[in-house]
């Protein structure tokens, strides 16, 4: 990961219409995004000069305004547009896509219906999550000390910044400990996600993966479960309970920052990544270098 602080780059980042010098492109610190958590986005990653599966992004980053009570002033074919444009502005052949909605300072209190709505996009050059050599070793998680919300207690459907909170928490504690992740789990107790990637369980040439009933239903998520099909793999949606983990081959993570990570280790479960996972990466690989935006 760069080393170079965010607000000081060369670039451009795309501002409420318009390509705004990257230096430039400021919010005001009494910001309702940055108090109250009024702010969705999204993560995406440009191939060959190509966002892959932009609209769905795009699509995904209006209904998540929307849960949260406040429409983005821009169309899903003027988003799509506005980030085709960004990322030839910055000229990267791969790169990750970071959209970002968000209520402004108009007002401040925890009701602010009168604020405008900002959008903005902004690409830079992001490699895997993780390193090449730990996924080819699997990735090491712990176990989260916080769980994924119910969805009548948040907006779990919604790719909302708030969501996050608990996620930065745990990647902190874990990382602390010495671990790459953490594994979270739902409020009823059964396997969710890790905390930016969703969780998939090879058991007996099967994959299983939990049901996104608190937690995103990633697109990297739908993308791996079709890519599985085509092999001619068994896709199982269900609730999983921790004990599972000792039944399973193989661990692995999807998400656009991550792609696909095998996963190593989860608390006193150990695993070895093997056929499925190496299938997986290399589907995924082939996919996002063809498909078109």
């Amino acid at each position: 990961m760069s080393i170079l602080p965010f607000d000081d780059r060369d670039g451009f980042i795309w501002f409420d219409g318009a390509l705004t010098p990257w230096r430039e492109a400021k919010i005001h610190v009494l910001t309702h995004g940055l108090h109250y958590a009024s702010s969705v986005f999204e993560g995406e990653r440009a191939y060959n000069g190509r966002v892959f599966k932009l609209t769905e992004h795009s699509e995904r980053l209006v209904n998540s305004a929307r849960l949260l009570g406040f429409a983005i002033p821009y169309s899903v074919a003027e988003i799509d547009e506005a980030t085709r444009r960004t990322v030839a502005a910055m000229g990267f052949a791969d790169a990750y896509v970071r959209p970002v909605a968000w209520r402004g300072s108009e007002v401040m209190g925890v009701s602010a219906q009168a604020s405008r709505i900002h959008l903005a996009i902004a690409v830079w050059q992001w490699p895997s999550y993780f390193s090449a050599e730990a996924k080819m070793k699997g990735i090491r998680l712990a176990w989260a000390p916080w769980r994924r919300p119910s969805p009548d207690s948040a907006p779990t459907a919604s790719k909302a910044a708030g969501l996050y909170m608990i996620g930065t928490l745990s990647k902190h504690q874990a990382e602390a400990e010495g671990f790459q992740d953490a594994l979270m789990l739902d409020h009823r107790g059964f396997l969710a996600e890790a905390t930016g990637a969703n969780l998939f369980l090879v058991i007996d040439g099967a994959l299983h993966t939990p049901v996104p009933d608190g937690f995103l239903d990633g697109i990297t998520r739908r993308t791996i479960m079709d890519l599985a099909r085509a092999r001619g793999l068994d896709v199982i949606e269900r609730r999983i309970p921790p004990e599972d983990l000792a039944k399973a081959q193989e661990v692995f993570l999807v998400g656009t920052a991550a792609e696909v990570t095998p996963v190593s280790e989860i608390g006193e479960h150990r695993f070895t990544p093997g056929p499925v996972c190496a299938a997986m990466i290399a589907d995924y690989d082939a996919l996002v270098r063809t498909a078109g935006a």
